[in-house]
């Protein structure tokens, strides 16, 4: 199954951005620290033709600690700086000026050299829908300019934001993801922390790719919040993966007509419990 989802309005967004990159000093890419590379657009290395960058782990308090800490060094090995942070508490939000600088050192040294004292750094800001980049600018900033929400698809339009201090200048985008997933795994990864709209695909299959996820990797924590009893032996055998949905259905009283667990609410819930955290820190991904 190949997933296709690419509103005009991102179609619209790329087009801008690229329109916009002669005045792009350095680009702050900023990903889901619980899912690393699926909350990468591929499409940005085209996009951005090589500019500086600085990636971004957000909602890193959500995700496993441990995994972190290997993404940080896949991603050092790959040549790229990056670091977690929290935008919604600002963790590690204050340490961004300093980390584009870097990036931008032998610009600005080249700049004094001559003289000339240098402007603010304008930097643009990408990321998929839902990453939280409304909620980081305003942190930057110091005040609410952006508009933000805990949905995909909030931001609308472009718009430069001076943040406090006058060192950056920062040019917000639209969330945009790519035409389609070749890979079905990568779209559910990002329906199941919420970053592709659940209209998209079928919220009991998204429940589905969690439970057998959780199953093997995060048992303890999804068991000790439903009470589960037993683990599935096989995690490939699907009917035990049902039935794992079906006991927590049963816990929280998702009964239809008959004594049928109701698979949709009790899906929605477990989806709902997950992305605010309730089940503990987890990553949906590892790059060892």
């Amino acid at each position: 199954m190949t997933i296709q989802w690419f509103p005009g309005h991102m179609t619209k967004a790329r087009r801008q951005i690229q329109e916009k990159l002669k005045l792009i000093d350095a680009v702050i890419e900023l990903i889901d620290a619980r899912l690393p590379l699926s909350s990468r657009n591929p499409m940005v290395d085209e996009i951005l033709s090589g500019k500086p960058r600085l990636i971004l782990m957000n909602k890193a308090d959500l995700a496993d600690p441990e995994v972190t800490r290997q993404w940080i060094n896949y991603f050092k090995e790959q040549g790229s700086p990056a670091f977690p942070i929290d935008s919604a508490t600002g963790t590690g939000v204050k340490e961004i000026s300093g980390q584009v600088k870097l990036l931008l050192k032998e610009k600005i040294d080249r700049q004094l050299s001559k003289g000339i004292n240098p402007r603010a750094m304008r930097v643009l800001i990408v990321g998929i829908p839902n990453v939280g980049k409304s909620t980081l600018i305003n942190r930057l900033a110091g005040r609410s300019i952006a508009a933000t929400g805990d949905r995909p698809g909030v931001t609308k339009g472009q718009q430069w934001i001076k943040v406090a201090g006058g060192e950056m200048e920062l040019l917000d985008t639209p969330g945009i993801l790519w035409p389609k997933f070749e890979d079905q795994n990568v779209g559910y990864r990002l329906a199941v922390t919420g970053a592709i709209k659940e209209e998209i695909l079928n919220v009991e299959d998204i429940a589905f790719f969690a439970v057998k996820y959780l199953s093997r990797y995060y048992w303890e924590p999804m068991s000790e919040r439903f009470e589960l009893k037993k683990r599935p032996e096989d995690f490939e055998n699907p009917d035990e993966i049902v039935a794992v949905m079906e006991e927590i259905g049963r816990k929280r009283g998702c009964i239809v007509s008959g004594g049928r667990v109701d698979l949709e609410k009790a899906s929605g819930i477990l989806l709902r419990e997950l992305r605010a955290g309730k089940m503990g820190r987890f990553s949906m991904e590892a790059p060892y």
